[in-house]
């Protein structure tokens, strides 16, 4: 078996129009939403022996607040990228690992979520994740899988799922 988490970046900074998507950082929100949600995910106790991340500037700034210290593979990949090339490149650097991470964008990890979970393995935590998987949402899977190399549609069960606004309700959507 085989465990792979997604974390969807913090939220992000709007104020400067000017700035392309690529570069746009997070606002105080996402920033306290990014060390509210790193904090829980050490608490939580799986310990990633690989993080591989988007190297967009908000999945960057996401990575820095929530896991201070880590560095993390970036692959561009992973800017907006769909859940086949999310397989693929958790297959590409996964190597040995039996922990993978990968923090990155809507709407393919979300994909992700539809893609993993067979009809007959969805559950609580399932219809909440696939409502809405909004920013800073970390969601954890058992793959029943042996080598990353085997990673397909249905092989996974959604274990745990948390949102910043279930650790802190002011983190909860803006009226």
């Amino acid at each position: 078996m085989k465990i792979l988490g997604l974390l969807r970046h913090a939220k992000s900074d709007w104020d400067d129009m000017s700035t392309r998507d690529f570069d746009r950082g997070l606002n105080d929100r996402g920033r306290r939403g990014a060390k509210l949600i790193g904090d829980h995910i050490r608490e939580h106790g799986v310990k990633w022996d690989l993080v591989v991340a988007s190297p967009a500037e908000r999945v960057r700034r996401t990575v820095e607040h929530a896991f201070p210290g880590e560095e993390p593979e970036f692959d561009e990949r992973l800017y907006l990228a769909s859940s086949e090339t999310i397989f693929e490149t958790i297959t590409d650097h996964a190597g040995d690992a039996n922990t993978l991470l990968v923090v990155g964008h809507n709407p393919g990890l979300q994909e992700v979520l539809f893609d993993l979970v067979k009809p007959e393995n969805e559950n609580e935590l399932f219809d909440t994740a696939s409502a809405k998987f909004p920013t800073a949402t970390y969601a954890v899977f058992e793959c029943d899988i042996d080598d990353w190399a085997q990673l397909k549609k249905g092989c996974g069960k959604l274990v745990y799922f948390a949102r910043p606004r279930d650790l802190d309700p002011e983190l909860g959507p803006e009226h």
